[in-house]
């Protein structure tokens, strides 16, 4: 039997375990063994938190600079044993210089939690040599003995344990990022070099926090009143009726979270439902909603009257969206479980449809770090031929003059206006007046938008409109 958890650490021990033997989404994960451990603090929550998407994120950076420590390929070495090397060395590469002493002797400390008096001296040698070729020197130029921190700002290494970022820009991103390769080449045909290290830099760090208001109980500015009481910095976006959080906190606790006043929701997601402009009164369709963010949001925006069918094929999701709803004093949305093909999608007609596909995921990789190594470059052409199919079921419930609007959180053209162009090219029914790209860190998650609606077109009919900008 395996020994429980009681520290950070540990926690995010048992997390990376799950993660590499079966593939265990993380934050599940954590969630399940913090439900264990109700006396553990807000730190180390945060903590844990941070190691456990840390190390995932940073795999390849990890394992660049540890394998120069090695005397033997990382495959040979015992998977539990792999996993303590990557949280001791994340800690020494990105945590504060002063913790360092910590972050070995912890680590070396799970190796006794474990009863595995072998590793000890083992993880303590590797560690010591990965300490001693981190220097107490930054830079502001990328160089292959410089670990990328943040755009302009690089740690320097004791010897060139990456590639060389002039001769290799691709590879330099790949690894001092923590990005597949393939990806990384494929951005590289889009965007300079420089852009490149800002992508990998904010798909490395923890995302804001984004509150949507719940204009029907709440406004942003009494949402950031009710966080300075609490000694917490919020930041008003009344048009938009969000709030911008800094740093990081255990959102239930959060005033006005029990009361309905908000809803944790990306800026970027946010702005689909308020693309489809749902109004009070009408059928509205809500395609892959689970577990319910979209649904509440286009409930609010259409105060509480009408009806929102909210279609998902997973069924443990699709449960999270009643619960949801109450807390929020929602009472028209209508979770329903339908096919993972959506050929069995309620017939309508509606009024409006939005239809938030599912996707590579490639704008949310900070987010979502484990897509970012169960993606591979012919997935997205599956990709994109199932989010077609699903916009084409969608479609054929819309009423005519209805609005829909087709929603992802990639980055991929072939997935975004690709998928749009196909659609409009077999539908000359409809009209794309407007789409959004946007760009991740820009100041929110990357995504794109487009609103398609069913009739003549004013300008020029069954075509894409010049894009709107980013957020």
């Amino acid at each position: 039997m395996s020994v429980p958890p009681r520290t950070a650490r540990q926690v995010a021990f048992r997390v990376l375990e799950q993660w590499q033997a079966r593939g265990q989404l993380a934050a599940p994960e954590l969630d399940r063994l913090f439900s264990t451990l109700p006396d553990l603090s807000a730190a180390d929550r945060g903590l844990a938190s941070e190691l456990s998407f840390g190390v995932i994120r940073r795999r390849e950076t990890l394992e660049a600079l540890l394998r120069p420590q090695l005397k033997r390929p990382p495959q040979s070495i015992e998977s539990p044993l792999w996993t303590l090397l990557q949280l001791g060395a994340y800690q020494l590469l990105f945590f504060a210089s002063s913790s360092q002493h910590a972050a070995v002797h912890e680590t070396v400390e799970l190796t006794r939690w474990l009863k595995q008096p072998r590793w000890t001296g083992f993880a303590n040698a590797v560690l010591r040599a990965l300490q001693r070729d981190l220097l107490e020197e930054f830079t502001s130029s990328a160089a292959a003995d410089a670990l990328l921190l943040q755009p302009r700002h690089y740690r320097r290494l004791a010897r060139p344990h990456l590639p060389d970022p002039i001769v290799d820009p691709a590879g330099y991103i790949a690894l001092a990022g923590s990005l597949p390769g393939w990806l990384v080449q494929r951005w590289s045909q889009r965007w300079d070099f420089d852009e490149l290290l800002r992508l990998a830099t904010w798909f490395n760090s923890p995302a804001p926090i984004w509150l949507r208001v719940n204009p029907l109980t709440g406004d942003p500015e009494t949402i950031v009143a009710q966080l300075a009481e609490r000694e917490l910095t919020g930041h008003a976006d009344p048009d938009r009726l969000l709030v911008r959080l800094e740093g990081t906190a255990h959102v239930p606790s959060l005033p006005g979270f029990s009361d309905g006043r908000f809803t944790v929701q990306d800026a970027t997601a946010a702005a689909a439902a308020v693309l489809l402009d749902p109004r009070p009164g009408q059928l509205v369709l809500d395609l892959c909603a689970a577990p319910g963010t979209k649904s509440t949001h286009l409930a609010e925006l259409m105060q509480d009257t009408g009806r929102v069918v909210a279609a998902d094929s997973h069924a443990g999701r699709l449960e999270r969206i009643g619960p949801a709803a109450r807390r929020l004093g929602l009472s028209i949305i209508e979770p329903t479980l339908v096919d993972v093909s959506g050929s069995d999608l309620p017939g309508g007609p509606f009024d409006a449809i939005l239809v938030d596909v599912p996707c590579s995921n490639t704008g949310v990789l900070g987010k979502r770090p484990e897509a970012r190594w169960r993606l591979d470059a012919d997935e997205l052409a599956r990709l994109a031929n199932l989010q077609l199919r699903l916009l084409e079921s969608a479609a054929e419930r819309l009423v005519p003059g209805g609005r829909l609007v087709y929603s992802t959180c990639s980055i991929e053209p072939e997935e975004n206006q690709g998928v749009v162009e196909r659609f409009l090219a077999q539908h000359d029914q409809f009209h794309c007046p407007a789409q959004q790209h946007h760009v991740p860190g820009a100041p929110a998650d990357g995504g794109y938008q487009a609103l398609l609606l069913h009739g003549a077109a004013s300008t020029s009919a069954g075509g894409l409109s010049t894009e709107e900008p980013s957020q």
